[in-house]
Formats: structure tokens, C-alpha cells, sequence
């Protein structure tokens, strides 16, 4: 296993660090390494950015929602001078 070490921590992130490895029961090097496990653990596989917006909204769709069809062809904005 390898071994890292992070410096020049912010005191209050070290402290709500602390904070939260004294509520769930562990040191604070377990709960950086239940942190990274977890954040980092997601990603894997998850695909690209179009799949992870799919999954994140894909319960806010509304089945009922009736889109207009596009029926006419995009055209460049007309901006005055």
C-alpha cells in the first residue's frame, strides 16, 4: 500500500475533519481513505459528462411533457448594428 502525506492543511478543514471521524467511529487517516474510497469510487465507470448528466435528471423528467417538433431549420441571429 502506498503511503501520502498532505500538507499545509487548512486548521478548520483538519478540525471538521476530526469532527467527522469522531462521529462515525474512526481515525481521521480511515475516514480520508473512507472519503477518497467513496468519491473517488463513483467515478469509476460512470462514463462520460453526457451520462453522468443523464443519470443526475433522469428521475426530474416529466413523461408528460409534450414537445413542439422542430420544423424549421436553424438560422444565424439576426443582430442589429
Amino acid at each position: 500500500m502506498a503511503t501520502l502525506t498532505i500538507r499545509n492543511i487548512d486548521d478548520e478543514l483538519k478540525a471538521r475533519l476530526r469532527i467527522e471521524a469522531a462521529q462515525n467511529g474512526r481515525s481521521m487517516e480511515e475516514e480520508v481513505r473512507d472519503i477518497l474510497r467513496r468519491t473517488l469510487g463513483k467515478r469509476s465507470g460512470a462514463g462520460g459528462l453526457g451520462s453522468r448528466l443523464h443519470q443526475r435528471f433522469a428521475a426530474l423528467s416529466d413523461p408528460g411533457l409534450d414537445l413542439p417538433l422542430r420544423v424549421e431549420q436553424p438560422r444565424s441571429a439576426e443582430l442589429p448594428e
